[in-house]
């Protein structure tokens, strides 16, 4: 019940934020990185690497050269500690990036770029592709509006991706391998649409709920557009909701 209720509280929360004001985030022409951390509480090795990914929020090549994100996936909480963040989807998310590239295991934490396994330690580096424009505006607190506009060659059907993150997210660890520990996590998935771009365009909605967030907390929203049956990002746009 706990966790059912601490998530709902922080996808409660996001949504008033989206209420409060229309967002239009734009990428421009030029890639926007797409960098994907699979983390879990579960995991002793994987609060250092949060603990960079939460540098990004200070790094001037936030929402325009690369878009963070972190999946916390669920294979560790055999240890008997259940991540409040951790979704079965997540996990099936890295192996299917596992397979992709005929790895015959996952690990945490994990980062990705753009689709590929990345073990750089440094910050993403501009890009020198221009895929093309994403653009994502968010009007009457739960109406999505995209559009994405390559640049060569015409529209074609695409998949749109939005996730909405968290911030400031903080978790007394009870068990595992973390036990006694006090964890903050940021630009955490909380949830993730998937929609239909058709002629370059797409209408959809995100969940209407009511309530409060803390005060304190930030929130962002993200999304990417794929090849339709594919993982690998064409192109991504991200922003602060406050």
């Amino acid at each position: 019940m706990f966790r059912i209720t601490f998530l709902a509280t922080i996808i409660i929360g996001l949504t008033t934020h989206l209420r409060a004001a229309d967002l239009t985030l734009e990428s421009g022409p030029r890639r926007t990185h797409l960098l994907e951390l699979f983390t879990s509480e579960g995991c002793s090795s994987c609060p250092p690497a949060e603990a960079w990914l939460s540098k990004l929020k200070d790094d001037p090549g936030i929402w325009r050269d690369f878009v963070p994100l972190a999946f916390h996936v669920d294979y560790w909480d055999r240890l008997g500690w259940r991540d409040p963040f951790a979704s079965k989807a997540w996990t099936a998310r890295q192996y299917e990036y596992s397979a992709r590239w005929k790895s015959s295991s996952v690990y945490t934490p994990g980062f990705v770029l753009d689709g590929r396994e990345w073990r750089n330690s440094g910050v993403p580096s501009a890009a020198t592709e221009s895929p093309g424009t994403l653009k994502l505006s968010v009007t009457g607190g739960d109406r999505i509006i995209a559009s994405f506009q390559p640049a060569a060659g015409e529209s074609k059907p695409l998949d749109l991706h939005v996730a909405r993150l968290g911030f400031g997210l903080n978790i007394n660890v009870k068990a595992g391998e973390n036990s006694g520990r006090k964890l903050q996590h940021d630009f955490v998935v909380l949830s993730l649409e998937t929609a239909k771009l058709s002629g370059g365009k797409s209408e959809s909605r995100l969940p209407v709920a009511a309530g409060q967030q803390d005060a304190s907390s930030r929130g962002a929203i993200v999304a990417w557009v794929t090849e339709p049956g594919q993982i690998e990002p064409i192109q991504a746009v991200g922003g602060w909701l406050r």
